[in-house]
């Protein structure tokens, strides 16, 4: 088949209108730290929204949940999305209008600012620092090594002299400096406020294609009914005493092939919006606790519109990838039906694109609603690393006014430099790892886990300081044996538990039992962070 480059065309013109756009916003820069770190508590509903659900969608939810739903079936979307809804939402209820009132009243712009005064201790936040940025880093890695993922079969054969190592498609190297460049270009020139404008527009894009794709794709198989059909045919497992999801005319498509604990304790994962530092950031920016309504409102129903498609999509590619109709589900490899070759679980979604919708521009569109997922997540967190590194590193404990405004952004983005860098160099290493659903579902779960330290801090008075130290040990200690034994990264549970749900209980016990036992909080943090 002759080669499009249309697809590339319309990449390019959509990388160039996001940095335009995100440039122009940097021309808003009001020059202060305050405005770059949280765009001055400036930002309204519609751009909150769009953020904080930009944010929280990236290559996990577009490549990650399709590859997913391929391996396991419709069960994927009850796993994340349906328990995401409505957790997210709660989380922002709970804990984001919250956190946003307190940190708004004393100056707050970083997780750690928040809970060294709430705890009364300044060594809490150099132990959180070291483990906030471990777990933000896989995070990056899963939004660059999506975007190869995607980049890679889109591209291939465009380039067969230039780059015939990888059968002419663009290398990770130059697809990662292309994504990296353009996400630092514009934080560098705005910050937050830079981020949301990106954010806003990204979110759009990547909700359009996304319904976009689906409809499309649905087209390519003859409509809704073919498509199950057709993924029915191809994997049909009756088991009457497991959960079945049926067709309308009563046929099984599969089990949902997950246990019912491992179910209910992947509920913990969504916890983890609780404790992310680029959420809470976004928070930071909104205009007033009032701004939070629509985000807690459609937030589920976002989620709802991208992770559908999606997880649809997956089950949908059952029947075109697989080696033999009857073979046992799943199966041990997975062939592309018409000789493409072997396909990898990461590159599910992108190659059901290119096989189905035979049109390069819708091609072009979808890849570009793609890559809009994953570079709405990545803004956000190469600043918050270098807001927390520049406030809670730099700056902490040092005099009011020792480092001018213009000197703080600058070292705020010296830090973005350095990680942006280490991020792409540990991506092209790791740039074969099989399935980035996995790999975020570690990162959420550390998250999530060290949820057990914001809830106490908000709503119990009694929480110590040591309490906290041990919250945080507990959670630190367990996560890093159970990704020990996972393999550095797999699937693994105990006796079907989720990882996430031991570490949370045992940081929330933890905090419990440390806390009755010693000395509480001063008079003047109670009345600092409990009495309005």
């Amino acid at each position: 088949m002759e080669v499009s480059y249309t697809p590339l065309v319309i990449i390019v013109i959509y990388l160039s209108l996001l940095l335009a756009m995100a440039m122009f916003s940097g021309k808003l820069f009001r020059g202060t730290s305050k405005d770059y770190f949280v765009a001055s508590h400036s930002i309204g509903p519609f751009m909150l929204l769009m953020s904080v659900f930009g944010t929280t969608m990236t290559a996990f939810a577009l490549v990650g949940s399709t590859g997913k739903s391929f391996q396991i079936g419709v069960g994927t979307y009850g796993l994340m999305a349906s328990s995401s809804g409505l957790i997210h939402a709660a989380c922002f209820f709970l804990i984001g209008i919250k956190v946003w009132a307190i940190a708004k009243r004393h100056g707050y712009v970083t997780q750690i600012q928040f809970f060294r005064s709430r705890f009364e201790s300044s060594a809490l936040g150099y132990l959180l620092f070291p483990i906030l940025v471990l777990l933000v880093i896989p995070y990056l890695l899963i939004g660059v090594i999506g975007s190869y993922r995607v980049l890679g079969p889109m591209t291939k054969g465009m380039f067969p002299d230039l780059f015939s190592s990888t059968g002419g498609s663009l290398p990770p190297w130059l697809i990662g400096i292309v994504i990296c460049g353009v996400v630092l270009a514009y934080i560098f020139a705005g910050g937050s406020r830079a981020a949301a404008w990106a954010n806003t527009f990204q979110t759009i894009v990547f909700m359009a294609m996304g319904v976009l794709a689906f409809l499309l794709v649905s087209k390519a198989f003859g409509g809704l009914s073919a498509a199950i059909e057709q993924a029915n045919a191809a994997h049909l497992v009756r088991t009457p005493s497991e959960l079945e999801i049926t067709t309308s005319a009563g046929k099984a498509i599969r089990d949902i092939g997950i246990h019912p604990v491992t179910f209910l304790t992947y509920m913990f994962i969504p916890l983890s919006v609780g404790m992310f530092p680029h959420l809470f950031q976004h928070w930071l920016t909104a205009k007033s606790a009032k701004t939070f309504k629509l985000t807690v409102i459609a937030h589920p129903l976002c989620i709802m519109v991208v992770w559908v498609p999606c997880v649809l999509l997956g089950l949908w590619a059952t029947g075109v990838f697989s080696p033999n109709p009857s073979s046992a589900w799943p199966p041990p490899a997975f062939k592309v039906i018409g000789g493409a070759g072997d396909a990898e679980v990461g590159k599910v979604l992108s190659v059901m694109i290119n096989m189905l919708i035979h049109k390069p521009i819708i091609v072009g569109l979808v890849t570009a609603g793609i890559l809009a997922a994953i570079m709405s997540s990545l803004d956000s967190q190469f600043l918050c690393l270098g807001t927390i590194f520049t406030n809670d590193v730099v700056l902490h404990n040092k005099p009011e006014g020792h480092f001018t405004d213009k000197q703080q952004v600058l070292i705020a983005r010296g830090f973005i430099v350095g990680i942006v860098a280490l991020t792409f160099i540990l991506s092209l290493l790791l740039k074969n790892v099989q399935n980035v659903f996995d790999l975020a579902v570690w990162s959420f779960s550390g998250f999530g886990a060290l949820t057990a330290l914001v809830i106490p801090a908000l709503y119990w008075k009694g929480a110590t300081k040591h309490g906290a130290f041990a919250c945080v040990i507990a959670v630190a200690v367990t996560w890093i044996f159970f990704f020990w034994k996972s393999g550095w990264g797999g699937e693994y549970t105990v006796a079907h538990i989720m990882p996430v749900a031991i570490c949370f209980m045992a940081g929330l016990i933890s905090m419990i039992v440390v806390s009755l036992f010693t000395q509480k909080p001063s008079e003047e943090t109670i009345r600092k962070f409990f009495v309005q």
